[in-house]
């Protein structure tokens, strides 16, 4: 006899499979199972499966879910539109925008092969002279990104560019409040800094969020294959987007590897070469780069702030969260480094 799926934490299996026979009639060819994928942060990844094929279904964290910062049909929406633009992303297949198959909101899309660096180990072992052009890659896509007409493919509404850093700080200062189990002194300093140096924004683009080295997957040739994780995609400022990047890499391997150490290996580009590579590929000059970079570092922190949150009400699933209260006086001591002050 067959053994019967088991249904993973945030599924039910037997609800989705009815779910998607009516919505995709012929899609599945056998019985359906999902694995959660380990290692995210945030929304959870699940690869389902049907012994012919694979798919790949989002749903928001479990329990504790800060208003606007799961949001399903904007990742779907956007990966949606740039489906034949020169960003790779899947192919989006059903959104679900209610609560009643799963308990919350859900999308499914097509299964993409690649692999999400992570660890330096694996990506040194590829060599500085192929790092080095997978670290230029992941430049090239994101100016790609940001050159994109949003009327062109649909997103002229995507978001509101007027006021959009003001905007982001105050949000990310309601998540962090919505987060808060402790004092965090060196956070609220960073907080009362960027809001006295907010800069001038240069024409706006789509935005990706979180874009980073392990949210794309890279086949064994060292192409992009998808760029992944849009849940924070919007309409506004692109040079919050290589602010974020430059962090991430200034920063990989720090936090005992909650920050991706894969950035950390022999020939992947430094800051000063990313920004310098971005800017000849899109025109747009970074001159307020430390405002971004710290900005980049407080956001980061609301987000860790929220997994320890979750974490500390145990509804987090996988392994890793237990460290991420660390990572906000790392990341709020870096920022303010990065604005000159002691």
């Amino acid at each position: 006899m067959a053994e019967t799926p088991v249904d993973p934490p945030g599924l039910d299996l037997a609800r989705l499979r009815s779910r998607l026979e009516r919505e995709l009639p012929g899609l599945l060819q056998g019985p359906l199972r999902a694995d959660l994928i380990e290692g995210g942060r945030s929304n959870l990844t699940y690869v389902l499966g049907d012994g012919a094929s694979r798919w790949v279904l989002r749903r928001p964290p479990l329990g504790h879910v800060l208003a606007t910062a799961h949001d399903m049909g904007r990742e779907y929406r956007v990966m949606t539109a740039l489906r034949d633009t020169g960003v790779p992303v899947p192919r989006t297949l059903l959104l679900d925008p209610d609560d009643e198959t799963l308990g919350a909101p859900w999308y499914l899309m097509e299964y993409v092969s690649g692999t999400a660096h992570r660890d330096v180990a694996p990506l040194a072992a590829l060599g500085e002279r192929r790092v080095h052009a997978l670290g230029q890659r992941l430049v090239d896509t994101l100016a790609t990104l940001h050159r994109i007409d949003p009327a062109a493919v649909g997103l002229a509404d995507f978001g509101r560019p007027e006021g959009y850093l003001e905007r982001q700080l105050r949000r990310w200062s309601k998540q962090l409040a919505a987060s808060r189990s402790r004092d965090l002194p060196e956070l609220d300093r960073l907080h009362a800094r960027l809001a006295e140096r907010l800069p001038a924004s240069p024409a706006p683009a789509l935005v990706h969020g979180d874009y980073r080295l392990d949210n794309v997957l890279v086949d064994d040739a060292d192409t992009i294959t998808a760029v992944l994780d849009w849940e924070m995609s919007t309409l506004g400022d692109p040079l919050t987007d290589i602010g974020l990047l430059v962090m991430y890499t200034e920063l990989a391997g720090v936090g005992g590897g909650i920050i991706p150490s894969a950035m950390t290996a022999p020939g992947f580009p430094k800051a000063d070469e990313i920004v310098s590579r971005y800017a000849d590929a899109t025109g747009r000059r970074a001159e307020d780069l430390d405002w971004y970079v710290a900005f980049a570092s407080f956001k980061l922190a609301a987000v860790a702030e929220g997994i320890h949150y979750r974490f500390r009400q145990g509804r987090t699933l996988g392994a890793g969260f237990e460290r991420a209260g660390e990572m906000a006086p790392i990341l709020a001591r870096h920022g303010l480094s990065t604005l000159k002050e002691s």
